[in-house]
Formats: C-alpha cells, structure tokens, sequence
C-alpha cells in the first residue's frame, strides 16, 4: 500500500568495477559490465550514480567501452556520476574513473600510470643450451613479433612501439577530455602514479573523500546507496582459475600492492 504524501529517499545505485580489465572470465570487461551498468542506471529514478574503481589496468579497449557505456547512459538519463578511488585506479583504472564528473581518493589510493605497456620473457639462451631448435614458419613477416624463443629485433621493437603509440595518444585524448581545465601544467602522461592528495594537486582527482560520508554530504543522511556489481562464475568461486588470477596478480603488483 502506497502511503500518500510520504517524500522518497534519493536513491543512488553504485557500480563496482573491481580488478584487472580484460575479455577473460575472471577481468572487468563489457561484455560482462553491461548488464550491471544498464540495470544501475535504468531502474527507478536515481538522485545520481556512484562508481567505485579498484583496478590496476588491463585492456585499454574494454576500458574505453566500460567508460563508454556509462557516460552515453549519464548523458542519456542526465545524471551525475561520482567515482571513488579504493587502492588504485591506475592505467585502465584510471581510464575508467574518468568516466565520472568527479574523482574522489583515499589519503593512500594509487592513481595515474598514464601509459602502455608491454611484457613479455625471452629464452633463446635457454633454447640453445638445451639443443632445441625453434622452426616456425609463417604467411607474412609480422606472424613471428616478439617470439620470446627467438633474439629480440630491433624492427620488432619499433613495431610495437608503433603499436602503443596511438594506444597511448587515445589514453592522453580521454583524460584530457574528461579532466579538461582540471588537470596541473604538469607531464602527467609518462606513467607516473599519484597517490592521495597528489593526484587531487595535479588535476587528476578532485579531493579526498569517501563513498558513504560524500553521497550524504550531497544527497542527504537518508541517501539510499544500491550496490551494483559483477557475479562471480562458478569456476571463480571454486578458486578453478589460477592462471588468471596470477595474471591480475602481476597487474597489482607493478603498483607494489
């Protein structure tokens, strides 16, 4: 039964975009985002949408498709999207909180790591030593970049700086235009990391704040915060994908966390 006159709690539903971003099972990506992130801005009428980013990076194209889809919602619905940073929002984390109106940090958040990279391991040492030879045999000369069983090319290393060049150009593009006039005359586009107040310095966030105190602060002590988040498979909950999660460990560990 419906009580008339009665005046609603402003109600803000919260994304969680948690971990490494990727296309794999266990990774953020938008494929596996989208229902999340359509329900959270689609059901009732929110005061504003809240997105809590701790990632460490991953892909930059779900990245730009996860920022993608919530600004063209945000834009759609006209609402406001407010992101608080936990332990990182670094390289496609941070490309992911740029997807807010504002970015709110912890004193200790990792923010930043504007940049490309990419790792990979040779063995042709290895290889020799142990009497292996290596026979590959490809249909066009680009087949072979980076084999980690053949000596590293000179070409191949201008390949893939090729590669990452217009990666990272998109990167500098996104921030700048979502950040605009924030951002401090400063080089903040070769991979350096903030943390807590100096991101807020440099442009790159807008203060030091948390969820809870910040979405009453603005909306009101009886705020109504709805989680939003993506369910864990199965094969994740039984703990059946290590080589995944030893990928995402990699990740986090670049940031010393």
């Amino acid at each position: 039964m419906k009580i008339p006159f009665t005046k609603k709690k402003p109600l803000v539903p919260v994304i969680r975009l948690q971990g490494a971003i990727g296309s794999g099972r266990r990774g953020l990506s938008d494929a596996g985002m989208a229902p999340v992130i359509e329900k959270a801005f689609g059901r009732g009428k929110p005061a504003a949408v809240a997105v809590v980013v701790n990632s460490p990076g991953g892909s930059p194209v779900q990245s730009s498709l996860i920022a993608a889809r919530i600004r063209r919602l945000a834009d759609e619905k006209n609402l406001r999207v407010h992101v608080f940073v936990e332990d990182a929002a670094a390289s496609g984390g941070y490309w992911l909180a740029c997807a807010g109106d504002d970015i709110y940090v912890d004193e200790s958040s990792i923010v930043g790591s504007i940049g490309v990279i990419f790792a990979s391991f040779g063995f042709p040492g290895f290889m020799e030593k142990l009497g292996i030879e290596r026979r590959v045999h490809t249909a066009g000369r680009s087949k072979s970049l980076a084999d980690p069983f053949l000596p590293e090319k000179d070409e191949d290393v201008e390949r893939l700086k090729a590669i990452q060049a217009p990666i990272h150009r998109a990167f500098i593009d996104h921030v700048k235009a979502r950040r605009g006039a924030k951002l401090a005359d400063a080089d903040l586009f070769n991979a350096d990391i903030w943390v807590g107040r100096q991101a807020v310095d440099v442009g790159l966030a807008d203060g030091v704040g948390h969820l809870v105190p910040r979405m009453k602060e603005l909306y009101g002590k009886d705020v109504r915060l709805v989680p939003y988040g993506q369910k864990r498979g199965l094969l994740s909950r039984f703990g059946m994908e290590a080589l995944a999660q030893v990928e995402e460990r990699a990740l986090w560990s670049r940031l010393g966390l």
